[in-house]
């Protein structure tokens, strides 16, 4: 049974598109994004643990959102166009924003060592860009230049970074 069987589309402003493969659905934008517009604000359910569906939202391990909405289909790529802004310490202000501009119909795209430290399900990026870092396991893998230059970090990937955890 394809996942859209039971897919009911949570934002009007974007649309999934489901592919026949594992891991092959991704979400466009129905109108223009300018940089630093606010997508959505995020409304999520804590997670104590990791899994596909969730982004890290803290330094410890239990600190993970689970994404249950149209964004869970965001793709990662090494040169992404948005960012999952996790960094207030007031919940309700998390949102998704563009990084640049984005045309209508365009793929929206998150740089996964943004916001993971250590994945639990590394991955062979197909992300095609001139910058593609190939085998995507997390921050924890990358050097701070790596993950600086994609646009936009979470504070604890930085503060990690800092304390020389990798």
């Amino acid at each position: 049974m394809p996942v859209s069987y039971s897919y009911t589309p949570s934002h009007t402003d974007f649309i999934v598109k489901f592919g026949s493969g594992n891991f092959s659905s991704f979400i466009t934008t129905r109108r223009f994004l300018a940089q630093g517009d606010v997508l959505t604000v995020l409304t999520t359910v804590t997670r104590s643990h990791k899994a596909y569906s969730t982004v890290q939202c803290g330094k410890g391990p239990q600190d993970n959102i689970e994404l249950n909405s149209d964004f869970l289909y965001v793709n990662h790529s090494c040169e992404p166009n948005i960012a999952f802004d996790l960094s207030s310490a007031d919940p309700t202000e998390w949102h998704v924003r563009a990084l640049k501009n984005i045309d209508a119909g365009s793929p929206l795209t998150f740089f996964y060592p943004s916001t993971e430290w250590q994945m639990e399900q590394a991955f062979e990026c197909q992300c095609g860009t001139k910058s593609c870092l190939g085998r995507i396991q997390g921050a924890k893998f990358l050097t701070g230049e790596a993950i600086v230059e994609r646009g936009w970090v979470s504070p604890w990937i930085m503060e990690l970074m800092n304390e020389g955890e990798g």
